[in-house]
């Protein structure tokens, strides 16, 4: 397999920023000398004689072969999304779960141990605890937050340490660092999956991380427009365990989708900053509403990692904020729901869909959709009930956020 680390790199000052590397970081330009990055929709690429395409094919010369495993689209995602997490490597993926997918593939077998926080995304708790449980991968569930749970849960064979921080909707955070060194001590690895916060706000490997999960679907593209995944980490681990997986599954990013979301880095900042800040803004007028019981969200002194997060996000909550409503007594489950219903559907603004990381605002209810898949226990032992409401926070102007969002608080 070519790994693509001998093909040239942009020429940049040693040490420049972040901000810089969202719009420098990539590939040289071709022979046309275009300014922006450039999109090879191609399937395959042409070798200049049967010896060397032998050659290439047998990893003894590296070179573009077949897109489902090089193309240089996806090598400039790769290496900018890399450069921003501060990792060596990256891998890119067709979606955000078929990154978790590659990672289990790439790193566990039967017999193998996982130990993974109880609130991550619904998919990711059925994914490891469901479908990789068919293969003889054990999967134990503990709390996000303590750090003694994870410990006691290691066992000889645990291989990987998986959480996300935020939480997905809890906007739960965890210890990035303690859990490192709880993975570090079991001579497992620790996957952090940063894609509330993106490296704008978080870089999980300046924590101890070995590896760093994305949904690239979300803020790193940041307008809906595509489906994307990439796993950052160590070029060894990386070209050792990830590329010979993906070569044989196919589970690659196409070539339009990496330019689409390689385009969606060079805003990443200026996004997160602002959307985050509308975010706090819309939190902070949330937790006055008579109609809330309770908002999550980790920019607020009220959460209970306020100061894990301030100190692992860059001073910032992120964007994106959960909130419970208050039901009509008597307070049961389905009371709940109506109530969330009621204030999801009386939006007109806000769009009613389970994606977040958009420009546009997003409202959904995460016990009927991004959590709908799990048991009801799951998602109690989750804290994902049916009275809770998800925001993620886009670019809209917050006073019509309040607006929209009083339309249902106002007439509960």
């Amino acid at each position: 397999m070519a790994t693509k680390k001998t093909i040239p790199r942009v020429a940049l000052p040693k040490g420049v920023r972040r901000d810089t590397l969202a719009v420098r970081e990539g590939l040289p330009r071709s022979a046309w000398g275009e300014n922006s990055e450039a999109l090879f929709l191609t399937s395959s690429f042409v070798q200049p004689d049967a010896a060397t395409a032998a050659a290439r094919f047998a990893n003894e010369e590296e070179a573009f072969i077949y897109s489902r495993f090089t193309n240089p689209t996806v090598t400039m995602f790769e290496r900018r999304l890399a450069a921003l997490e501060g990792t060596e490597a990256c891998i890119a993926t067709s979606s955000g779960m078929s990154a978790i997918l590659l990672t289990a593939m790439a790193l566990l077998k039967a017999g193998d141990h996982v130990i993974c926080s109880r609130s991550v995304f619904g998919a990711t708790i059925a994914l490891l605890g469901r479908e990789f449980g068919k293969f003889g991968v054990e999967t134990t569930f503990v709390s996000q937050t303590d750090v003694a749970e994870w410990r006691a849960a290691v066992r000889p064979n645990t291989r990987l340490l998986f959480a996300e921080s935020p939480t997905n909707p809890l906007t739960e955070i965890c210890d990035i660092r303690a859990l490192a060194d709880v993975a570090r001590e079991a001579n497992a690895l620790l996957a952090v999956d940063n894609c509330f916060c993106t490296p704008a706000l978080q870089r999980p490997v300046e924590y101890g991380a070995d590896l760093i999960i994305h949904s690239g679907t979300k803020y790193l593209d940041g307008q809906g427009r595509v489906v994307a995944g990439a796993v950052c980490g160590t070029e060894q681990l990386i070209n050792e365990k990830f590329v010979p997986v993906m070569r044989s599954s196919g589970m690659t990013l196409s070539p339009f989708n990496a330019w689409v979301v390689l385009k969606g880095l060079e805003t990443l900042s200026i996004r997160m900053q602002t959307q985050s800040q509308r975010a706090l803004e819309l939190a902070t007028w949330l937790e006055q509403q008579p109609g809330i019981e309770w908002v999550f969200y980790p920019g607020l002194t009220s959460h209970p990692q306020h100061a894990l997060a301030m100190a692992q996000q860059s001073g910032s909550g992120g964007a994106v904020l959960s909130f419970k409503v208050k039901p009509d007594a008597p307070a049961d489950a389905a009371a709940e729901r109506r109530a969330a219903f009621h204030v999801i559907d009386s939006t007109q603004v806000c769009s009613i869909t389970a994606n977040l990381g958009d420009t546009k605002t997003t409202i959904t209810h995460p016990a009927s959709t991004s959590h709908g898949r799990l048991t009801e226990e799951q998602r109690q032992a989750a804290g994902i009930t049916q009275g809770l409401v998800r925001v993620a926070v886009g670019l809209d102007d917050v006073e019509d956020l309040k607006d929209d969002l009083l339309r249902g608080l106002d007439s509960l």
